[in-house]
């Protein structure tokens, strides 16, 4: 009897680890999407965050809307680090490009404080819908230190994906965060020449 649960247990933890091994996770991190145009070096710094999510959003596995008020998660496929962290580094790496300024840094890597504008971006919506697009909503708002102006405006931004896997999801929640980045580095622009 003792031989039979010891074939038993080695067949389920066989089977276990066949299960396993045979739907490895893949992992996604987003990409900065803007293209250098050379714009003239800026001697302003830019501190990105904090950055909010829903919470329904905030976790490793991606979240995928399938209703009106449905939403799954994908078993195997998976953010690389916290979507909070993936979405302030695309945006600082975007900014960096759009302001031809290398001094963007992330929050709480630095303090705000010791920036010439800080950006904070709440999330509303972070929608995932292979096949088809994925959406941001986001309230913004940029604060110039030196003049104590605080400005928020909102950006939504729905993307088609070119393709039905999840890469293709995680390149057009990337263009969608460039078109934020896009609004932001606008912002921060115009700003700048009301100084002048």
């Amino acid at each position: 009897m003792r031989r039979l649960a010891n074939i038993l247990i080695a067949c389920a933890v066989a089977a276990i680890t066949a299960g396993c091994a045979s739907s490895p996770s893949r992992f996604y991190t987003l990409s900065p999407t803007a293209v250098t145009t050379a714009p003239p070096l800026s001697s302003y710094t830019v501190s990105v965050g904090p950055v909010s999510l829903p919470e329904v959003v905030n976790r490793l596995p991606i979240v995928i809307r399938t209703g009106p008020n449905q939403v799954s998660l994908s078993e195997f496929d998976r953010w690389a680090s916290p979507l909070k962290a993936e979405i302030s580094r695309v945006v600082a790496e975007n900014l960096v490009l759009m302001l031809g300024t290398p001094q963007v840094t992330i929050f709480p890597q630095s303090l705000p404080a010791d920036a010439s504008y800080r950006v904070m971006i709440d999330v509303l919506r972070f929608d995932s819908e292979p096949g088809k697009a994925a959406t941001i909503d986001a309230m913004w708002t940029v604060t110039s230190a030196k003049q104590e102006q605080t400005h928020r405006r909102r950006t939504t931004v729905t993307e088609p994906t070119q393709g039905d896997d999840y890469s293709a999801l995680v390149a057009a929640h990337s263009r969608a965060l460039g078109r934020l980045s896009a609004d932001i580095a606008k912002m921060i622009r115009e700003i700048e020449e009301q100084k002048h």
